[in-house]
């Protein structure tokens, strides 16, 4: 019975040094086989490529008016709220007129009293022809004497010369009249566009004062059509034009791309409008400033979803291909001297080989294949040493060890 006891136990021992034995050696080779060199690939296919340049822009109004007072005065009432469609011509506020209907009478009064005088001194002027005339028919018969004519003569000239002065008064009297009547007329304020009330600045009863500065009541913005104001760096300035492709995005719509055309490009940064002679003087100590130059785009906005101060991701389209040969630009090797990159391509029987390739459009993210691929090759992307998942797209294969081939 000893002897079987302990035959069983030898037996259990070396079953366990057996399973010990088997699990290192297959532990070794599994740890061992996961740092060998592996290669991810992907497949030569055919697509749309483009090559663009990205900057960001701002939604602003294709015609923004500051819709101000004229006159000064209390607002006696507004004619719309925030939001409300207007038509050019629109009364939108009034302002108390009764100071400027007294001013009014005060000149109309004004100008009817210099005509009065006018009046009066075309009676001397009657007056003084006839005494004129009756001392030169006097002097001619002896019968006055020459400093009586010559005393006739001055008043006559005096009497026509203080009319033409009465002239110029009424001329300026009309003119203070033709003011009164336009500043009674700026009491009633109208919108000057087509448009929608976006802002409304004075309220009821605020006294603005114009002598000042121009204040503004409301504010009434076009918004059917807008204009993106689109910032290019100095960088990129140089490869864009009038005229060429853009697409532009919205925060709230990052998967809706909106069509439209580059309009013009300014010839001068922003900051040079409000560039003073300080500033100018220390033009070098913020020479590390980025440069932005404003690209304008003219947008429909038919359906109301833009709106201003929106910001926009823009797309400047320079190139673009369609329906072409397009491999990862991860792909792409050295490339030689004339103009031709090395791409590892993955054969039928799993090995690897180099192929020259020629490369149209390349905005590093794809590359356009001109010469050198055929669609449906796989072409390696990258190598990796550990187990990661295969992105999509691609496959990931265990290089063959040499002799397994």
């Amino acid at each position: 019975m000893q002897i079987m006891k302990k035959k069983s136990r030898w037996r259990t021992l070396l079953t366990v040094i057996v399973f010990v034995a088997l699990a290192l050696i297959g532990a070794f080779l599994y740890f061992r086989g996961d740092k060998k060199p592996a290669y991810m690939t992907a497949a030569v296919s055919r697509g749309d490529i483009e090559t663009t340049v990205l900057a960001s822009g701002t939604v602003e109004s294709n015609n923004l008016v500051s819709v101000g007072a004229q006159v000064s005065g209390q607002i006696k009432s507004l004619k719309v709220e925030l939001g409300d469609t207007v038509k050019a011509g629109q009364l939108v506020a009034e302002i108390d007129s009764l100071p400027q209907q007294n001013t009014l009478r005060n000149r109309t009064a004004a100008l009817a009293a210099v005509r009065a005088q006018k009046m009066a001194k075309e009676a001397s002027l009657r007056q003084a022809e006839l005494a004129y005339k009756r001392q030169m028919q006097m002097l001619q018969g002896d019968a006055a004497s020459r400093a009586d004519f010559e005393v006739a003569e001055a008043t006559l000239s005096v009497t026509k010369a203080e009319i033409a002065a009465l002239d110029a008064q009424i001329e300026q009297a009309k003119i203070a009249v033709d003011t009164a009547q336009l500043d009674l007329g700026y009491t009633k304020i109208s919108s000057p566009i087509d448009g929608v009330v976006v802002a409304i600045v004075a309220k009821e009863g605020q006294t603005v004062n114009a002598n000042q500065s121009a204040p503004t009541i409301i504010k009434v913005a076009r918004l059917d059509r807008m204009t993106i104001k689109v910032e290019i760096s100095e960088a990129d300035v140089i490869k864009v034009k009038p005229g060429q492709r853009v697409y532009f995005t919205i925060l709230g719509e990052p998967d809706n791309r909106y069509p439209a055309e580059l309009g013009s490009i300014e010839p001068a940064p922003e900051s040079v409008a409000t560039e003073t002679a300080a500033s100018s003087a220390s033009t070098s100590a913020s020479s590390s400033v980025a440069i932005y130059y404003m690209g304008i785009l003219d947008v429909p906005n038919e359906d109301g979803k833009l709106r201003i101060s929106m910001t926009t991701q823009v797309n400047i389209v320079l190139a673009e291909a369609r329906n072409v040969l397009v491999v990862p630009a991860a792909a792409l090797g050295n490339k030689d001297k004339d103009g031709r990159y090395t791409v590892r391509v993955e054969t039928a029987g799993g090995k690897l080989e180099d192929r020259q390739v020629r490369i149209g459009l390349n905005n590093n993210v794809q590359a356009e294949v001109l010469a050198g691929l055929n669609e449906g090759q796989m072409v390696v992307i990258g190598e990796q040493t550990g187990a990661t998942p295969a992105q999509p797209a691609t496959t990931m294969r265990r290089r063959p060890m040499p002799g397994m081939l």
